[in-house]
């Protein structure tokens, strides 16, 4: 970091891994949960697939327009107390969803679904990379795993659920409350991250600098891939390789799992290859794959295509938080701009690839999904901030009092 951010010194930086892991395993299960609910939804609200999706927009609208205001909230606050607060407001959240009694109230209550989630996701980001740099080697990918597994882990439940019949208002008020009472105790082994009191107070909206501005795109092409792989490759199985419904069906469920394991695995990656390297190998991956999803006549030839672009696209996210994170005296910001990028690729890709496959075909989709794979190759060099032995990758730990700092990168 190119200022001092004040660290709470009486909290160990093993044990804070391991609590922001958790929070991160807490947020990704509020997001497995209502996805396994969405046909309740629709169903109860007698919703047509048009305005399903309508209102399947607005948590990402809703998340891009908050995610700004989350560095301010950090400032202020610090970063554990905003932790706190931001992902009990996102457990909370996932209570108001199943309330809604119309269309139009359900898009305004998945508004304030993705506006919590957006923030948590900066604040929880902005910590993880914080205490990255403590340790002193990659753990961004593994928690964006645990994000991952928590939500496999809570969709499992979510299916059990709806497979019972149960009413989704007591199952989501239930999980709610138990995920908010987990999280309580985790985020209290997080550090008391905080800017220097002389540190100007981030504005509440503000375009993201430059040199985020360029980490941001390498993400939009990560994410474009993951978002089209994860709504399209069900259909894709289907209507262009003759899949059967239950290996289309299967699709999501396998296309996460494996981005899950190859988030879990990719730290080791990291340290070994370096973030360079690894950006440019996931580049390589993912391009291979869609190039076998565009060559694919068969599932036995399409489904290794979309694994092999999981795992390319699995470790670019975290890795352009955690370059992110080092730019500037204010990570939250930073992330909050690349996020705000990155994020809005996974908000326009389904339509874009709906769009594209209604005046072409599929394949010619998933052409262009190979195209920005292969940007991951060309463009991993923006992620070289991400290396945690780098230069930018140096935190100066300053005690609450001021008075004495030190290098805690090797910890």
């Amino acid at each position: 970091m190119t200022t001092a951010t004040i660290l709470d010194p009486l909290v160990e930086p093993r044990r804070s891994r391991r609590s922001i892991a958790l929070v991160f395993g807490v947020h990704g299960a509020v997001g497995g949960t209502f996805v396994t609910r969405i046909p309740w939804l629709q169903e109860r609200l007698d919703l047509s697939p048009g305005q399903l999706g309508l209102a399947l927009v607005m948590p990402a609208v809703g998340s891009s327009l908050a995610m700004p205001l989350a560095g301010r909230f950090v400032h202020r606050y610090g970063g554990r107390a905003a932790v706190r607060a931001l992902i009990s407001l996102w457990c909370l959240a996932l209570t108001l969803p199943a309330l809604s009694p119309s269309l139009p109230a359900l898009c305004a209550v998945l508004l304030v679904y993705g506006a919590t989630a957006g923030m948590a996701d900066v604040a929880m980001n902005a910590q993880g990379v914080e205490i990255e740099q403590r340790l002193g080697r990659s753990i961004m990918s593994g928690l964006h795993g645990m994000w991952s597994a928590g939500g496999l882990l809570a969709s499992g439940f979510g299916i059990l659920a709806a497979h019972l019949a149960l009413d989704a208002r007591l199952q989501l008020a239930v999980t709610a409350l138990v995920l908010l009472a987990l999280a309580q105790p985790v985020c209290r082994g997080l550090p008391d991250l905080r800017a220097p009191e002389e540190a100007e107070a981030p504005p509440r909206f503000t375009l993201p600098p430059r040199s985020s501005l360029v980490i941001g795109l390498v993400g939009f092409c990560a994410v474009f891939g993951e978002g089209a792989s994860m709504d399209w490759s069900g259909v894709y199985l289907k209507d262009v390789t003759g899949a059967s419904a239950t290996v289309a069906a299967a699709s999501y469920t396998a296309f996460a799992l494996t981005m899950a394991v190859s988030r879990l695995a990719g730290d080791a990656v990291i340290r070994r290859l370096g973030a360079v390297r690894t950006s440019r190998l996931s580049g390589a991956v993912a391009t291979l794959g869609g190039v076998l999803v565009v060559a694919a006549d068969t599932p036995a030839l399409a489904i290794p295509g979309f694994a092999l672009i999981g795992v390319g696209v699995a470790v670019i996210v975290p890795l352009a938080f955690a370059a992110a994170g080092r730019i500037g005296s204010n990570p939250s910001q930073s992330i909050a701009g690349v996020a705000t990028v990155t994020y809005t690729s996974g908000l326009i890709a389904p339509a874009v690839i709906g769009a594209l496959a209604q005046a072409t075909s599929l394949t010619v989709s998933f052409g262009l999904v190979t195209l920005l794979a292969l940007a991951l190759l060309l463009s991993a060099g923006a992620l070289r901030r991400a290396e945690p032995d780098s230069p930018a990758g140096k935190v100066t730990a300053v005690s609450p009092e001021g008075t004495s700092g030190k290098d805690l990168s090797a910890i």
